[in-house]
């Protein structure tokens, strides 16, 4: 991209203004407005002042005392309507503007405004937006183009993280309370997050890591994570009950909790530093940043935690116990009926999840592996809207490149070439999301047109190259150098074919690639000529391929590395395999809907997929180790199984629900990749509990012969 850029004099970065006016732009009112407006944005800091193109600014080509001349389209504004409709004509009959400059029904034009390297697009899209003329002419403006949305989301997601991290952290306090009916387990649980958080962020911005998009979720997540003390206070309350004797029931919790949390820990800890593998560097910073975190909070589960516990008062704890043994003295009457249905009925239960996965089976194949950062807002924001607007009336606001580069020097010269780039130009134009092209062709074209009267038999290539070198020389002496140089090299042996797309999925650009290749190949180019492609469309698709497919590849790969984790933490390949099975179908079911629902699998989403990883496991961990736990004093398995589901399974739940509510509060951000996270987190969680509490009974009580042998009783 950058050296295709500096060969044809390119931006990496344009906004678009558009006009719209549904009784025609060619009017003096709206176009005063046109030429006021495009002096004024001229001004502003950070645009790139030469190459700005509205009426105003573009050159048309001419023919003056039988020379070739090239003069501003819109030199005054027209006042008669004799004069309004010959500039109407002018715009409307020349292929060059049609669609770029003006739409086919006249009702809509463009601003282009190319930014400098260092702009920042949301600043000026704000200055632009001020500067638009009031009152009731009949003009509508938008503000499309990639970095009004790049940065725009930056500095959102920021405003927004700034909002949702306290929401979410007063959620879960708020759902804290009601579970334990206690400040101090409040304050506990918030103390531990907080920390956590100050140390994690603390650590990161001394060592100077700058606070970016992604490392700014990581106080939601570490909250989130937190909760994992919820198992410690759940079996402390239990305890209490039994022991009456606060010391006791401390030292008694930690050591039947500490392993799973370890283990949990460790878990998601790992999961977390995984991004660090990545190519991104915003992934992998925010990656060890939670990572760390995770460790603060295994850390205070073991300090802080239980030194609360100690400090609390005794008639509080022992209210507390007696609400919970009078919601169950063995947990929650409610998971234990259930747990009780599922290792009753163990096979239909399996069949069932089974048949669920299946169905999941379907929708993972419908998954499509896209990303459009338009899509980021919601599809009645500012910024979607106007992109919806510009594209259904011109060209389109996302670009791409198709370079052609001839075997030597003034390849462009000659007809054949220019017939072919031609050629393979209404080829593209075929594609209804490609609204536009132009080439070098193009202009060539219009030249020899222009020397001959306007007459339209002309309008072609010509049929001898050093007509045609004589035409490029005449306009390049007459052009703005910005005319030229976006469509063609001065060796004339590359040049440009801009493609303007009405959509920025990834995708678009591989279609417009695979349609250039088939046309090329029936059609071939002259010998030793060569096709790249490189624009903003053809950096999405690049980034689709490699990044996102990349993450995708990074997710199946952590899938193994979990289940080995899992394997040697339970010491045994059986039981890994049975903790991994809540989070391949939570995983599978969650991924599956979303390809069912047309869904694409973009950025956040393969994020979301990767953090699942860590975060999901969990409760398997914690439901496995306290069933080992049990039945190794207990010869009962329904009995066993009953009350890990009852009263571990209570902590499970629990710890579910708090997380759910604290990504869920996402789900009314104005942002669609927070809505997106916090949706699919709040299921992924839910789900990974629920069917930790429901399949792991039943499918320990069917492979219970091989799962248990060897086990002490």
């Amino acid at each position: 991209n950058d050296q295709v850029e500096r060969e044809f004099g390119l931006h990496a970065d344009n906004l678009v203004v558009g006009i719209v006016n549904e009784h025609g732009v060619v009017n003096k009112e709206t176009l005063s407005h046109i030429a006021d407006l495009t002096q004024r944005i001229r001004k502003i800091p950070g645009v790139v002042v030469r190459d700005v193109t509205s009426f105003t600014t573009i050159d048309n080509v001419m023919v003056e005392s039988g020379s070739l001349a090239v003069r501003p389209l819109l030199g005054e504004v027209p006042t008669s309507s004799e004069e309004l409709g010959a500039l109407r004509r002018a715009l409307l009959e020349n292929p060059l503007l049609r669609n770029r400059a003006i739409s086919e029904d006249a009702k809509a034009t463009a601003i282009y405004v190319p930014l400098e390297p260092s702009a920042n697009g949301r600043e000026i899209a704000d200055r632009i937006r001020q500067m638009l003329p009031k009152g009731d002419s009949g003009d509508l403006y938008f503000l499309a183009g990639d970095p009004i949305a790049r940065d725009t989301f930056g500095y959102e997601m920021f405003q927004q993280m700034a909002l949702f991290s306290p929401v979410a952290g007063m959620v879960m306090c708020l759902a804290l309370w009601f579970m334990f009916r206690s400040f101090a387990v409040v304050v506990a649980n918030m103390a531990v997050a907080m920390i956590s958080i100050i140390w994690a962020m603390g650590l990161f911005i001394g060592l100077g890591f700058p606070v970016h998009i992604m490392s700014s979720m990581s106080p939601v997540f570490l909250m989130a994570i937190a909760t994992d003390s919820v198992h410690i206070f759940n079996e402390f309350y239990f305890r209490y009950g039994e022991v009456k004797n606060k010391r006791r029931a401390v030292l008694e919790t930690m050591t039947a909790v500490g392993r799973p949390v370890v283990l949990s820990d460790l878990t998601t800890a790992a999961g977390f530093a995984a991004l660090a593998t990545g190519s991104i560097v915003p992934v992998r910073v925010f990656g060890l940043l939670v990572g760390f975190g995770t460790l603060v909070i295994l850390l205070m589960s073991f300090t802080l935690v239980p030194a609360i516990l100690i400090l609390m008062r005794e008639d509080r704890i022992a209210a507390a116990a007696q609400r919970e043994r009078s919601q169950g003295a063995g947990g929650s009457p409610l998971l234990a009926k259930l747990a009780s249905l599922c290792v009753r009925h163990a096979k239909p239960v399996a069949l069932a999840g089974c048949a669920l996965l299946v169905v999941a089976g379907v929708g993972l194949t419908r998954v499509r592996v896209n990303n459009n950062m338009v899509h980021w807002f919601k599809p009645d924001s500012e910024i979607r809207s106007a992109d919806r607007v510009l594209n259904d009336h011109l060209g389109g606001t996302s670009i791409g490149y198709v370079v052609i580069r001839g075997s030597e020097e003034n390849a462009m010269h000659e007809p054949r070439m220019l017939r072919s780039i031609e050629s393979l130009q209404r080829e593209l134009e075929k594609d209804p999301v490609v609204g536009k092209t132009h080439s070098v062709a193009d202009f060539v074209k219009r030249i020899n047109r222009v020397l001959h009267n306007d007459d339209p038999a002309f309008d072609r290539v010509p049929d001898s190259a050093r007509e045609i070198a004589q035409y490029l020389f005449l306009f390049s002496m007459s052009a703005k150098p910005s005319d030229l140089n976006n469509v063609v090299d001065y060796p004339f042996q590359s040049a440009n074919i801009a493609v303007q797309l009405k959509s920025w999925d990834a995708g678009v650009m591989r279609g417009v690639l695979d349609r250039a290749h088939a046309h090329l190949a029936a059609n071939p180019l002259p010998g030793g000529t060569t096709l790249r492609p490189a624009g903003i469309a053809y950096f999405n698709l690049v980034w689709n391929d490699e990044v996102l497919w990349g993450m995708v590849t990074s997710f199946l790969s952590g899938l193994v590395i979990v289940l080995i984790l899992l394997v040697l933490e339970t010491r045994s390949w059986r039981w890994g395999f049975v903790c991994f099975v809540p989070l391949f179908f939570t995983i599978a079911v969650i991924y599956g809907m979303v390809g069912l629902v047309g869904k694409d699998f973009d950025m956040p989403v393969a994020v979301l997929s990767t953090l699942s990883l860590g975060l999901a496991i969990d409760f398997a961990v914690h439901f496995v180790v306290r069933f080992q736990q049990y039945y190794a004093t207990h010869s009962e398995l329904h009995d066993s199984l009953v009350w890990t589901a009852a009263r571990p399974g209570k902590g499970i739940l629990r710890n579910a629900v708090l997380f759910a509510l604290g990504f869920a509060v996402m789900g009314f951000a104005h942002l669609t990749p927070y809505i997106t996270v916090g949706v699919l987190m709040a299921a992924i969680m839910l789900l990974s509990s629920i069917s930790t509490i429901v399949l792991l009974p039943a499918l320990i009580r069917i492979f219970d012969k091989r799962l248990l042998k060897g086990m002490t009783l």
